[in-house]
């Protein structure tokens, strides 16, 4: 069996890292920068199905199946993960744990089984890998930014 699994340090609060993470607004910025797709139907609840939809390509209609099947705000999802509606389902895990230089965050995708499973391991980690170093933090960043420029004034 082949997994993913990408460990990265944000210099951010989880509750910041949580929100980007599961805010659908937030997610389709930082997996844009990956094959990612925009998060339709999503909410962090326990039972809520939702699509994933990217770009179609050959083979492929760009539409991922989920269900968030665990959640602990701020510091876990896990949902599972179909390429093909009826296919066997996979898992995505964001565990988010606190740091005193902000957040220590882990993806883990698991459950590719044969050869199909190790090529689509290598394949998701690569574009996973993207997202969670450039996509993620530049959300993280703006959001800071964000917060930091709100000043309570209304502005014209």
């Amino acid at each position: 069996m082949s997994e993913i699994r990408i460990v990265r340090d944000y210099p951010y609060p989880p509750a910041t890292v949580w929100r980007a993470v599961t805010d659908p607004d937030l997610v389709a910025r930082w997996t844009v920068t990956g094959r990612g797709g925009r998060p339709v139907g999503f909410t962090p609840t326990v039972g809520t199905r939702f699509q994933l939809v990217g770009k179609p390509l050959p083979g492929w209609r760009g539409i991922v199946y989920c269900e968030v099947v665990e959640v602990e705000e701020p510091c876990l999802l896990r949902y599972t993960w179909r390429g093909e509606e009826n296919a066997d389902p996979t898992f995505v895990t964001y565990r988010i744990e606190p740091r005193s230089h902000g957040t220590h965050f882990t993806f883990e995708h698991t459950g590719f089984t044969g050869v199909g499973g190790v090529f689509m391991a290598q394949i998701l980690g690569a574009v996973r890998r993207k997202m969670l170093n450039v996509g993620l933090p530049a959300v993280l960043d703006d959001i800071v930014e964000r917060a930091d420029g709100d000043d309570g004034q209304a502005h014209t």
